[in-house]
């Protein structure tokens, strides 16, 4: 008896980890982490670098260093600084913010659908767009207010819908897919309402487009990404916390109705900015959080890798729907092609499993 219980607790000795051991797989971990992120800011920076260089006409790296520094070039400058350098750049950072703010929202709830274009966020701030530009006959600047001011309204009023003593991570979803129904009915009543030219512009908005985007256009997508993307970082830890349900979260001390609500302020706030200059590009937000969990096997936190993934994805859809298809279409286009097979096979596989 004596002999089974001395090889029982011989064991369980060599079956549980030692510190040390647990700290050099951290310290793996924590490097196999940064060598994605690393690997995605390369991936990034060629991408920028290509866009510069390919077009209607090739670039070559040495001119495109020259105008970038500041050196007139004639037929280059014009192409680099008007058409070329404001396209990628806004790129960058419409699509930094749409998957931070995506990855956040999905993380906070718990599931791969409570993503901002599926809950109602950017429906919002279309529905407000798209009412800006065929009754009130806007264009630019203000339109985009109009729709920054459209996803935080619809934002408020989801989450006071679903508040009830707190607010319940489920009620949240559907209340937003319910109210993201109504608001696309709204839209197209407007679009039919519209007169030609009006109507032409909402469609260009609502598909997601980044043909009449302009240099200035840059400063306020970066804004928000310091003032609200730096606070959502600040909240990484508790989004992980929150991953494990809310008991444990509450038991680790994290304050669960105000770190939701500043989740929520900052991740709206990220999307209904990208919307206002972009449009809605389909399924970037959606898409940007599970594939970098996937890149990073689910080491850590997903919001940067996430913003990078989301980066790549407008930039990479935007260059494959202006060079490599017979026709040039929005990136709108591009990534809706992308993400609806990966949204009907997420829902099969949870049909599969019975999930809820």
């Amino acid at each position: 008896m004596s002999c089974r219980a001395t090889s029982s607790q011989a064991r369980s000795t060599q079956a549980r980890p030692t510190p040390s051991t647990v700290r050099q797989l951290r310290r793996q971990r924590q490097r196999q982490r940064r060598r994605i992120i690393a690997l995605l800011l390369c991936a990034l920076l060629a991408g920028v670098c290509l866009t510069l260089m390919l077009g209607q006409s090739w670039i070559d790296p040495a001119t495109v260093i020259a105008v970038l520094s500041g050196e007139q070039v004639p037929g280059a400058s014009f192409t680099l600084m008007e058409l070329r350098l404001p396209r990628a750049l806004i790129a960058v950072l419409a699509g930094a913010c749409f998957g931070l703010g995506g990855a956040a929202f999905q993380t906070m709830l718990r599931n791969p659908l409570a993503s901002p274009d599926v809950i109602g966020i950017s429906a919002g701030a279309s529905a407000a767009a798209v009412f800006a530009i065929v009754m009130l006959s806007l264009r630019g600047a203000p339109v985009a207010l109009v729709a920054i001011v459209g996803g935080l309204g619809v934002a408020v009023l989801i989450y006071a819908l679903s508040w009830r003593r707190g607010v319940a991570d489920t009620r949240l979803i559907l209340t937003g897919i319910g109210l993201a129904a109504m608001l696309q009915s709204a839209i197209a009543y407007l679009l039919t309402q519209a007169p030609a030219w009006p109507l032409q512009e909402a469609m260009r908005w609502m598909t997601g487009s980044l043909n009449s985007v302009h240099l200035d256009q840059s400063l306020p997508l970066l804004l928000a990404l310091i003032v609200l993307g730096l606070p959502l970082l600040h909240f990484a830890r508790d989004l992980e916390a929150m991953r494990l349900g809310d008991d444990m979260a509450r038991g680790l001390g994290v304050r669960l109705s105000l770190t939701r609500l500043g989740i929520v302020v900052a991740a709206v706030g990220l999307v209904a900015f990208a919307t206002a200059v972009t449009g809605p590009i389909a399924f970037v937000a959606f898409l940007s959080g599970p594939v970098a969990a996937w890149l990073i096997r689910h080491n850590g936190s997903v919001l940067i890798p996430a913003a990078l993934v989301g980066a790549l994805f407008v930039l990479l859809g935007d260059f494959i729907g202006q060079h490599l298809l017979p026709a040039r279409y929005p990136v709108g286009v591009v990534t809706g092609v992308i993400g609806a097979p990966y949204l009907i096979t997420l829902v099969m596989r949870d049909n599969a499993r019975g999930s809820t």
